[in-house]
C-alpha cells in the first residue's frame, strides 16, 4: 500500500437493498486493499466527496433491460461536472443486480460505462476467470464490462448468492490496487 491510500466512492440506487447489499462487499473488497472508501446513495449524494475521490464505483438494479431511474437523475444531475470536466481521469467502474440471470444487465453496465466515458473517465471491468456457474462460484455470469449479481427476486437476508457476492468483494479489492497502479 502507497503511503497515502486513496480514495475510492460507491454510489449506488437501491430500492430493495439487494444493490446496496452488493455495494456494501464492494466497500469490503476496497477497505481490505487498503482504500479510503465513501458509501453513498445516490438519493443522498455528497458531491464534495465525488470530485475528490480518486475512484468512483456506479451501481443500480437492473430494471425492464435499463437502469432505475433515480441512477438515471443522478447522471443528469452531474451535468456542470461534465462541462467542468471534474471527474476526467478518475478511475470508473459499474456493477448491477437483477432478479433473472440475463434481465439485460449487460444494456445497463453499457450505460454506466458510457456515462463514465462522457466524464473523461478510466473504465475498468471485471477481469476475473468465470469459475463456473453455480451459486458459489465467482462472475458465473461471465462478465468483463463490469460486476453483475442476481438477487432471484428473493428477500435481501438471502440473495444474491455468496459466489455473487465474493465476487464484489474481489472486484472492490481489485478496484482499490489498480488505483495504487496508476496513479
Amino acid at each position: 500500500m502507497s503511503l497515502t491510500a486513496k480514495s475510492l466512492a460507491v454510489v449506488y440506487h437501491s430500492p430493495y437493498g439487494h444493490t446496496a447489499k452488493v455495494a456494501n462487499y464492494i466497500v469490503q473488497g476496497a477497505e481490505k486493499a487498503g482504500a479510503n472508501v465513501h458509501l453513498m446513495n445516490v438519493e443522498n449524494v455528497d458531491w464534495d466527496v465525488l470530485d475528490h475521490a480518486d475512484a468512483i464505483v456506479f451501481g443500480c438494479p437492473t430494471y425492464m433491460g435499463s437502469m432505475s431511474a433515480a441512477m438515471k437523475l443522478f447522471m443528469e444531475q452531474s451535468s456542470k461536472r461534465w462541462l467542468a470536466r471534474t471527474w476526467q481521469g478518475k478511475l470508473a467502474a459499474g456493477f448491477t443486480n437483477g432478479g433473472g440471470l440475463s434481465g439485460d444487465k449487460l444494456a445497463v453496465l453499457q450505460q454506466i460505462n458510457l456515462f463514465a466515458m462522457q466524464h473523461g473517465m478510466v473504465w475498468s471491468g471485471l477481469p476475473l476467470m468465470p469459475t463456473g456457474r453455480s451459486s458459489t462460484d465467482l462472475n458465473r455470469m461471465s462478465s468483463f464490462l463490469g460486476l453483475m449479481t442476481q438477487s432471484d427476486n428473493a428477500p435481501v437476508e438471502v440473495t444474491p448468492p455468496t459466489g455473487d457476492l465474493e465476487t464484489a468483494i474481489w472486484f472492490g479489492e481489485y478496484l482499490a490496487l489498480l488505483l495504487n497502479k496508476i496513479n
